[in-house]
């Protein structure tokens, strides 16, 4: 009997796995295969491991499980607050042997065309596993030196809101927006996906619309509230975004979600469909509103790019970009940057930046509407005592600056007009003292706030958070 290769993912190849439907599932592998594609020791015995158990032992391995690896060569592991930790599993260890992996790809896999289509022809697929009251799973299956790879990202069962993951009070503001896009951008396991599901939510229980989602794969079952749902799988129910985007424009939506555009086609209906009374929600594999609108602009040729930039600058609402940083006294934190439309984000999409005219200037300059820029929330977080001094620099898009306006944030109410080596705060920042400047208690405040959730003391209560004003600062004159 021979073992199928990495390259050799069919159905005609494939061990005897049973059914999907079933739970508890065995996963069946011959021992001792030197390598993939290698014949099985004559009389060795076929071993059976049941997934859906190996998943459980999994994800109780600690409080906060987020992501199931396996990975030839090592244990399996699992993912806690982001850091990596292996799990004894019998039969298992001490490491994964490349039959295992495999026979847990193609358990999951399960006879799906497209999914073993995509393996064999671009080295990776993605799907959804659930383990019957336990969890739901995004999974990547990928290939790496010859072997297969799985990761599993573990889905909530709870559906977020924006309270409960702390948002800011303008996410309740941009849910109401009618027409144009929306993009949540981020780097891969940012959060993308679990805020929007928060704003979805949110329009939920407050609107009586029909909400299109296409979705690869679907991670929240959204219940009908207020709202009717249409949640749609690619390679389930649709064949590709710019199919499915295509066609959701004649299912009477009023809202639609775009799990990613990922090309010129989709991005061009998107736009035609927010250009059409329709809001759409979206996300980029960008971490900032600069990069987002001209990885847009870039989708599309040259000759396009005036009418794109006017169509862009016309429908775009928000760019939410977003980070994970780590949190004071363990787990993580959600940092942003959130970009809105105003005549001078619009003049900047049309025109282009220049040292005069830039996104994250205008993004600090708009703290009165609700937007901030990531050294803005940053700052924010380090103030009230979630993050340190050493996370807000690291995670800051302008360290300098950072390091800067941390500095000022210590200084006393009596020198809180001068910043260091010789830097003047602006006059907008002189008109807001809060975070340019500490009261003689703040500092000593933080310190306590910062040491009580280092020991495991929830329960402080935290001033709440200034206004933010712009963190540019700028020489004074005849300063070295």
């Amino acid at each position: 009997m021979q073992t199928p290769s990495a390259t050799n993912l069919t159905p005609g190849n494939r061990p005897p796995i049973n059914s999907a439907s079933t739970p508890g599932t065995q996963v069946q592998v011959r021992p001792n295969i030197a390598n993939i594609g290698g014949a099985a020791r004559p009389g060795a015995p076929v071993q059976s491991f049941s997934l859906d158990d190996i998943i459980s032992k999994m994800v109780s391995a600690g409080d906060g499980v987020s992501d199931l690896l396996f990975v030839v060569g090592r244990p399996p592991q699992v993912e806690i607050f982001g850091k990596l930790t292996g799990v004894e599993i019998e039969g298992l260890m001490p490491t994964l042997r490349p039959e295992h992996v495999e026979a847990i790809a193609l358990r999951i896999i399960n006879e799906n065309e497209r999914l073993t289509a995509d393996l064999k022809n671009h080295g990776s697929c993605d799907t959804s596993y659930a383990v019957p009251e336990l969890a739901r799973f995004r999974v990547n299956i990928f290939r790496q030196n010859g072997f297969h790879a799985i990761v599993m990202r573990k889905l909530s069962t709870k559906i977020p809101t924006c309270d409960g993951l702390n948002l800011q009070p303008i996410f309740k503001e941009i849910i109401k927006e009618k027409t144009g896009i929306v993009f949540v951008t981020g780097a891969t396991g940012s959060g993308k996906t679990t805020t929007l599901a928060a704003m979805l939510n949110e329009i939920n229980q407050q609107s009586e619309f029909h909400i299109v989602t296409l979705e690869d794969p679907i991670e929240f079952l959204h219940p009908h509230l207020k709202a009717t749902f249409s949640q749609r799988e690619l390679g389930k129910d649709f064949s590709g975004f710019e199919v499915g985007l295509r066609a959701a424009l004649r299912q009477a939506p009023k809202v639609i979600l775009v799990g990613e555009i990922r090309d010129r086609e989709t991005m061009e209906i998107a736009l035609t469909a927010a250009e059409t009374g329709h809001i759409v929600f979206s996300t980029l594999h960008t971490i900032s509103a600069a990069q987002s609108v001209n990885r847009v602009i870039g989708m599309f040729g040259s000759e396009e790019e005036p009418q794109i930039r006017q169509r862009l600058a016309d429908t775009l609402r928000y760019v939410i970009s977003q980070r994970l940083v780590p949190k004071v006294g363990g787990g993580r934190l959600m940092v942003n940057e959130i970009m809105g439309s105003n005549l001078r984000t619009r003049e900047a999409i049309l025109l282009g930046e220049n040292d005069i005219r830039n996104f994250h200037e205008i993004i600090e300059s708009a703290a009165q509407a609700g937007w901030n820029s990531f050294e803005q929330c940053l700052l924010r977080h380090y103030r009230g005592g979630t993050i340190t001094e050493e996370t807000a620099i690291l995670y800051s898009v302008n360290k300098s600056n950072m390091r800067k306006a941390i500095d000022v944030a210590k200084k006393d109410m009596g020198t809180a007009d001068s910043g260091p080596s010789g830097f003047k705060l602006m006059d907008h920042e002189e008109a807001a003292p809060a975070v340019g400047a500490a009261s003689p208690a703040s500092h000593s405040a933080h310190a306590a706030a910062v040491a009580a959730k280092a020991a495991g003391m929830a329960g402080a209560v935290k001033p709440e958070p200034p206004p933010l004003p712009k963190l540019s600062l700028k020489p004074t004159p005849g300063a070295s």
